[in-house]
């Protein structure tokens, strides 16, 4: 067995048999402490508790302006960010799950009418696809299908990543948007912990170092990803943090767009303001976790940051101004990205 089907197998098996609820993880990791928003927490409140038990997130990516979407869940396990989405996208949405654990899929599956009753759909809007998120062709998802990808704590489970951010890049429509929570380490994960089937089936053995997601993330043709959410992980377990050693590890929610972006954040003179029109956003929008736009306060942004606000779906609920007829140099940028995972506060590609 090759070193990519011996991870996927050891992963099967932990979701499938050695997880059976949230109380037989060993860490804290696939399970942060972090509240939904109201409005979600009251849909998860609609959920099966089965779909709920079975569930081993560890953030919340659930991006806003759902309505009438396509929407793809990478990992999707027993369900429950798959019918919080298709609560939001509504009875002419679309929500597709896949996961490669059968035992998963079946607590998913049986509980479609459920949910769709709940939510007073005439049937359900959604799907679920047993297979590997290295290969979405397989499951006959096509090029520039779907409007947002999301994924809650798996994409670190795969042996084959650079392969996964090609396939997510390849499905999403142009202005699409990737919207993800995952574990991401300090420093690279030595080689013997990365195999380990509990450090594994605890997020914690395919946690990339952040600087190496920056870099796949450039060669599946994405020049900008932005911190949305970061919270450093306690694994509350002294074997675990004894093996671990000095590696720091954390959970961040990420949002890029496939968009032509560039590498840097350069200054057109731009501006952008918020109308207060997105749902449950009436008085502010955080892009990520250094643009914060209030509604009627316009602010500089840079080429890249406009063009996430003008060439998306946001671009209903903001005003930008100016274009990218006359250059002024690299934006004053001091703020935080994904350009260093330890130092909040870098300066680096896409960190204006």
């Amino acid at each position: 067995m090759n070193d990519a089907a011996h991870v996927s197998e050891t992963i099967r098996d932990y979701y499938a048999h050695v997880l059976q609820s949230r109380r037989d993880l060993k860490t804290s990791a696939c399970c942060t402490a972090e509240s939904l928003p109201a409005p979600l927490r009251g849909i998860v409140q609609q959920l099966h508790p089965e779909v709920t038990g079975r569930f081993y997130g560890c953030g919340s990516p659930i991006p806003p302006a759902l309505t009438g979407l396509t929407l793809l869940d990478l990992g999707c396990g027993s369900g429950r960010d798959c019918y919080l989405l298709s609560k939001l996208a509504g009875p002419r949405g679309r929500v597709i799950g896949v996961d490669m654990t059968a035992e998963q899929l079946a607590v998913a599956r049986r509980h479609r009418d459920y949910h769709a009753k709940a939510f007073g759909y005439a049937r359900s809007n959604v799907e679920f696809h047993e297979g590997y998120i290295e290969d979405l062709e397989a499951l006959g998802i096509e090029n520039d299908s779907v409007d947002a990808v999301i994924s809650n704590c798996v994409i670190n489970l795969s042996p084959d990543k650079p392969r996964v951010f090609r396939e997510i890049f390849r499905v999403l429509k142009p202005g699409g948007e990737l919207y993800f929570s995952d574990v991401f380490a300090g420093r690279r994960v030595p080689a013997e912990l990365a195999r380990d089937p509990v450090l594994l089936g605890e997020c914690l053995g395919g946690a990339l170092y952040i600087e190496d997601f920056r870099r796949l993330l450039q060669a599946a043709g994405c020049a900008d990803a932005r911190v949305c959410a970061r919270t450093r992980l306690r694994l509350d377990n002294d074997d675990i943090e004894r093996r671990a050693g000095m590696i720091d590890f954390h959970s961040l929610t990420l949002r890029a767009f496939k968009l032509p972006l560039e590498d840097r954040c350069e200054d057109y003179g731009q501006a952008a303001g918020y109308l207060g029109t997105l749902p449950q956003h009436p008085h502010a929008f955080a892009l990520d976790d250094h643009h914060l736009f209030e509604t009627g306060r316009p602010r500089p942004v840079c080429g890249n940051t406009a063009d996430m606000l003008s060439a998306t779906r946001y671009a209903p609920h903001f005003r930008v101004s100016g274009d990218k007829s006359r250059h002024f140099g690299l934006f004053n940028c001091n703020t935080s990205s994904t350009a260093n995972l330890s130092s909040p506060d870098a300066c680096g590609p896409g960190c204006c």
